[in-house]
């Protein structure tokens, strides 16, 4: 791989630090950025030929780099640099490659400089552990499946029928489309301008629903995330956040992107026109 393309910016708490073209560090070598090691399970079929799968999985993904410093020798700070890469630090890596940007979660699993003298180039060598081994999207998407659009703008032109204030879109039902390569979690958020009672989202293709059973009163919000370790519920009202878990209706789901096409209808027993529904989702890749 030709690191001259690649350019890193790691991010951990305050600070950062950024590798690449055009700064004082200089990649040398990656390794890990492409596709994480799998693990497949299986069982002998005892009174056949061949064996069963019983499940796969992509196990964490390491990442091991090394770098050179370009810059000043004498405005390098070996410690500062050392502190970054500490053992109990963890970050956001994010990695642009010939112009495909991607972001992945990591932990430092070890970090040691290489330069035996002050007359080399400094070199250092940085190996990281990302629990999730899947890159995403730097950017989360945001899809609005009922929202109320304005319509109300200047130049003002009076007529006798009325001034149109906003219209509500028409569909109760959208397409969300996951590029990405696997299944993702997604964050749902109900928004309620007055009163709503019971809000729900229902997946047509797996006929799966996510419903809460709650009378949701003018500009409460409740937010739903359903990812892998992250699911939670919680609700916003007048700027108190509380616990919401316990409005789960218990037949619910918590919903998730398949790969491609995803038809999604909102829903409410009562209300319905009175409902805002937005999904928040980040794709997950295999590699860069």
């Amino acid at each position: 791989m030709d690191t001259k393309y690649i350019n890193l910016k790691f991010i951990s708490g305050n600070k950062t630090l950024e590798v690449g073209k055009g700064k004082p560090f200089r990649l040398l070598n990656i390794e890990g950025i492409e596709s994480g090691e799998y693990e497949i399970y299986t069982i002998d079929n005892v009174m056949g030929d061949g064996i069963t799968v019983t499940n796969r999985r992509i196990k964490y993904r390491s990442i091991i780099l090394e770098v050179e410093y370009t810059g000043n020798r004498q405005e390098l700070e070996r410690p500062k640099l050392a502190n970054f890469f500490n053992l109990y630090n963890s970050g956001k890596l994010i990695i642009n490659y010939q112009g495909t940007e991607r972001l992945i979660n990591y932990v430092v699993e070890g970090y040691k400089a290489k330069s035996k003298n002050l007359y080399e180039p400094f070199k250092f060598l940085v190996a990281l552990i990302c629990p999730n081994p899947y890159w995403q999207d730097v950017v989360e998407t945001k899809e609005e499946i009922a929202i109320w659009r304005p319509a109300f703008e200047f130049p003002l032109e009076l007529i006798e029928e009325g001034i149109e204030m906003g219209y509500r879109e028409p569909s109760l039902i959208v397409n969300i489309y996951n590029e990405g390569d696997v299944a993702c979690g997604m964050k749902i958020q109900f928004k309620a301008l007055a009163t709503v009672v019971n809000p729900s989202l229902f997946n047509i293709n797996t006929r799966e629903y996510f419903k809460i059973n709650k009378t949701m009163s003018a500009g409460e919000i409740i937010t739903v995330t359903t990812g892998f370790g992250d699911k939670k519920v919680y609700l916003d009202s007048n700027g108190v956040v509380t616990n919401a878990f316990n409005y789960i209706d218990l037949n619910s789901t918590f919903l998730q992107l398949e790969v491609g096409d995803n038809l999604f209808r909102y829903d409410a027993d009562e209300g319905i026109d009175n409902l805002e529904v937005s999904i928040y989702y980040t794709p997950q890749y295999l590699g860069v």
